[in-house]
């Protein structure tokens, strides 16, 4: 489902070149539920966002679904984002003055599908994640764990290829954060491809996989 190869990425600042990623090589399968750890500037933000399609290699070659993703037009790199991906934040990304229904239905609306059928495969998604009884509820209205909850429904609305789950459990407290884990563990076992982008070895260890990264490079990747 995704092949890396060789992937590099810098920064121009000033006269100066930072290089972030300096050269990364990896797959992975449809279904597998993998972690992307490392220590803070290790470059795993970066490459979440290059293989979930919101920026650009500066070298190197990444293919999604066997496609060259800097083939693709910018409409191609869109429709991709909004049908085959999925984000989960740490700061959740609700919009605060809708519902958690009105918050699920946003990508559905961007994928140009008529108001009865967002609001039921919305509804879906937030009976999916145990949030039936609170779709009329705003953001402020609910814990940081329900919140997270609406995000992880608002990722699965689409029927993603894959959801990216950038620290998930970072604002939350040690009791709701592994909650949250079980849902991730629970759509895995439905099939599920999940990328888990982490710092905490306890988080990582949740998925099947660890590819841990520093200093730009890959420093193993290990089966769990």
């Amino acid at each position: 489902m995704i092949h890396v190869s060789n992937l590099k990425k810098a920064y121009i600042l000033g006269t100066q070149t930072l290089e972030v990623l300096k050269g990364i090589n990896f797959s992975i399968e449809k279904g597998e539920y993998v972690a992307i750890m490392g220590p803070s500037g290790s470059g795993k933000s970066t490459l979440m966002n290059i293989i979930g399609c919101l920026d650009s290699p500066t070298y190197g070659s990444y293919k999604l679904n066997n496609v060259e993703v800097s083939d693709m037009s910018d409409d191609k790199l869109s429709n991709v984002r909004n049908r085959e991906i999925g984000f989960v934040f740490q700061s959740f990304n609700l919009l605060p003055r809708n519902t958690a229904l009105e918050n699920v239905m946003l990508p559905l609306q961007y994928a140009g599908i008529n108001k009865e059928q967002r609001r039921e495969k919305a509804k879906k998604a937030l009976i999916q994640v145990n949030l039936g009884d609170r779709m009329d509820h705003k953001p402020s209205e609910m814990s940081g764990g329900q919140q997270q909850r609406v995000a992880i429904a608002r990722a699965l609305v689409t029927n993603p290829s894959i959801v990216f789950a950038d620290e998930p459990t970072g604002n939350l407290d040690t009791q709701t954060g592994e909650e949250i884990l079980k849902i991730f563990r629970d759509l895995h076992n439905n099939g599920q491809t999940i990328i888990l982008i982490t710092h905490e070895l306890e988080v990582a260890n949740e998925a099947n996989r660890v590819i841990f990264i520093k200093d730009g490079l890959i420093e193993y990747d290990k089966i769990n």
